[in-house]
């Protein structure tokens, strides 16, 4: 794996991390101030203060009885400092077997290199079907 490939899914292991921990800035801190999220269930989030609010609100207390990993299954680079980024997550019980009721979800992450720093830029999470 490149440096660079590594640096990208680095980021999504810091996020998985940052989700089982329920660390809000932790979470927060990946995405670009700008940044364009749009939520499993749909609710579209704009700049970094309002993703900050609505994961302030919804992460803490979230991961008592369950929790989620995040495995990258490609990465395209768009443009050497833009990386599109396909993410399978996969519910667990905290500790780490598979809720196979839970329903995988297969986020899209676009990420932007600045200042040497990978950053959440645009984020889909999908729920998957069938």
């Amino acid at each position: 794996m490149d440096t660079e490939t590594a640096a990208v899914v680095e980021v999504v292991a810091t996020l998985e991390r940052a989700q089982q921990k329920e660390d809000v800035d932790g979470f927060v801190a990946l995405f670009r101030a700008d940044a364009i999220w749009t939520t499993g269930h749909g609710r579209v989030l704009t700049g970094r203060d309002e993703i900050a609010a609505f994961t302030a609100q919804v992460l803490p207390g979230a991961m008592a009885t369950s929790t989620a990993t995040y495995r990258v299954q490609d990465v395209l680079f768009i443009r050497p400092d833009v990386a599109a980024v396909k993410v399978r997550q996969q519910p667990t019980t905290l500790d780490g077997a598979p809720l196979p009721d839970a329903g995988e979800g297969s986020p899209l992450y676009v990420m932007a290199k600045e200042d040497g720093r990978w950053l959440l830029v645009a984020c889909q999470n999908t729920p998957v079907v069938g």
